[in-house]
């Protein structure tokens, strides 16, 4: 069975797709990683108001931990994100606000990796669309 290098964890933005796989080609893991695709990315695997991913993410993770054999979560959210814009609700909205909730997502995933999957590596990213 082939080894995969990682997964990674991005969104469903349309605008984004080409994005994230031309940077992953540069990085050179074309075919070394599993993908998974949530609105938010990371946004959507930690925010209260998606709780009901949560469990979708973290189960699929243990697959591909299993299966793939995977060593690291590549997490790749980015700006003028919808799912950022339904967490923060009817508040004040920018780019600073915005990227406290991606941070805030990172923080949530890095804290949780650490307790179930300690030597599993991790990187965030916020990407530009």
């Amino acid at each position: 069975m082939k080894k995969y290098k990682a997964m990674v964890l991005s969104c469903i933005d349309p605008r984004f797709q080409s994005k994230v796989f031309n940077y992953l080609k540069r990085k050179k893991l074309t075919g070394k990683y599993s993908s998974f695709t949530i609105a938010g990315g990371g946004i959507g695997v930690t925010a209260n108001r998606f709780q009901k991913w949560h469990s979708t993410f973290w189960e699929n993770l243990a697959t591909s931990i299993k299966l793939h054999k995977i060593t690291s979560l590549i997490v790749i959210n980015h700006n003028d994100c919808g799912a950022a814009k339904i967490v923060n609700g009817k508040k004040k909205f920018n780019l600073s606000v915005e990227n406290t909730i991606h941070k805030k997502s990172f923080i949530k995933i890095k804290k949780k990796l650490k307790k179930k999957y300690p030597n599993l590596k991790v990187s965030f990213k916020i990407m530009k669309v």
